[in-house]
């Protein structure tokens, strides 16, 4: 038997006891074709990065499978004639990691807040990118006039404006 792993996105309107029934539907087609689900992680309501079919968030889980591949398009079909299933992709791996996968471990440092302190800048000087204030730049008629530098007065926007400017 093959290793896959199978992303599920869900309407955003279900409940969660429905995505899990959606998962538990998913393991039992598995097992009853000689299958078995590894691993199962809820992944939470997310935004979607666009819309699918006018949905702006869905419900995100991962299922790691030990299957057959006829379990595994078994379990395809079942997910597209469910209505509350957004989108699925199935992929065939090599291994299945242990532990909690990427998504729950940042969501997990999120919510404890440890992102690091930034601490005190003082230490920083200058930027060395940064000039100095106006003063240490310089007169300003030492740079020339406006005109020879190429700055133009704009021309009016409408004809009524151009009458007003020059009367």
């Amino acid at each position: 038997m093959a290793l896959y792993e199978s992303v599920v996105l869900a309407r955003p309107d279900i409940t969660t006891q429905q995505m899990d029934a959606i998962l538990d539907q998913m393991g039992q087609v598995v097992a009853g074709l000689g299958g078995e689900v590894k691993k199962r992680e809820y992944w939470g309501l997310r935004s979607l990065t666009y819309k699918i079919k006018k949905n702006r968030k869905a419900h995100y889980a991962l299922v790691a499978l030990d299957a057959p591949s006829a379990a595994v398009l078994e379990m395809e079909r079942q997910l597209r004639i469910n209505e509350d299933v957004l989108r699925f992709l199935t992929t065939r791996i090599e291994a299945i990691e242990e532990g909690p996968s990427a998504i729950l471990i940042r969501r997990d440092r999120d919510e404890r807040g440890e992102r690091g302190e930034r601490g005190e800048r003082g230490d920083r000087g200058p930027r060395p990118d940064r000039r100095g204030p106006r003063e240490d730049r310089g007169p300003r008629e030492d740079r020339g006039p406006r005109e020879d530098r190429g700055f133009r007065p704009r021309p009016p926007r409408d004809a009524a404006a151009a009458g007003e400017m020059e009367g």
